[in-house]
């Protein structure tokens, strides 16, 4: 149910059970953290991922699981907190598709990914409220930072989803598109990036990173500014982007 394909320095990586709106039970999970593995190893330079069907992810797939014997923490600490941690190290910018049910696992999954587009119509939220459970996969921490403790606090409690275009609108996400644009933006933005000065972006990745879980002071964050710049200086994309502007042309990026 996980496909993937690489083309032009993209890995492509698409949920393919819409039957089930592309929920994730542990094999999925494993397979999933396969093809990361395997856009690594290829060395791609930017990474889409997305849902088939009516849905991007609908969360755990908890068809035949019977709740009195669920091992709740072999599937979040022992499979997906690993494969969420992989998703977010990946070294290239990632971004993702999101349409239709974004819950659970499936909201998760939008966490650790670096740029996120939905579609107007996407349902984001918290559905726990029915299960007896609570928001797992980084929603409490996604949610809390960009909509502070009561709207958190609502959310949970009443089950309510906000649609795509509410979800941008409150900063959860990057940009909004109609549901049938969503897929091609996403995959335009990722072929740019492909095509972009990959060190620069990634050490943008990692300070970003260190901010979200460092909170840093500002002057603390222009020193790791400064370090990263330095760094850049001997990359072979730093010398082609000033020598491009020096020469009143295109820069012609090749990642290193």
């Amino acid at each position: 149910m996980i496909d993937l394909t690489i083309a032009d320095d993209v890995a492509r990586i698409v949920l393919n059970a819409p039957e089930k709106r592309n929920a994730l039970n542990v094999p999925a999970l494993r397979d999933l953290g396969a093809a990361y593995d395997e856009a690594e190893a290829a060395g791609v330079r930017a990474l889409v991922l997305r849902g088939e069907g009516p849905a991007f992810c609908a969360g755990r797939d908890i068809a035949g699981v019977d709740a009195a014997t669920d091992d709740v923490t072999g599937y979040l600490d022992g499979h997906l907190t690993p494969l969420l941690k992989k998703m977010s190290a990946f070294p290239a910018p990632t971004f993702a598709a999101a349409h239709g049910a974004c819950l659970g696992v499936g909201l998760g999954l939008l966490i650790a990914t670096d740029v996120v587009y939905v579609a107007d119509s996407a349902k984001i939220g918290s559905p726990f409220a029915a299960l007896g459970a609570t928001l797992d996969s980084g929603g409490h921490a996604l949610f809390y930072e960009r909509l502070g403790a009561h709207k958190t606090l609502d959310l949970i409690y009443t089950g309510r989803l906000m649609t795509g275009t509410e979800a941008v609108q409150s900063g959860l996400f990057s940009q909004v598109f109609p549901a049938d644009e969503v897929n091609a933006a996403t995959e335009g933005a990722a072929s740019r990036a492909a095509a972009g000065a990959t060190q620069s972006f990634l050490a943008s990745k990692r300070l970003v990173a260190r901010l979200r879980d460092e909170r840093l002071a500002l002057w603390d964050a222009v020193t790791a500014e400064n370090i990263n710049q330095a760094s850049l200086r001997d990359t072979a994309d730093y010398r082609e982007g000033f020598a491009a502007f020096q020469e009143k042309r295109r820069p012609e990026f090749t990642g290193r």
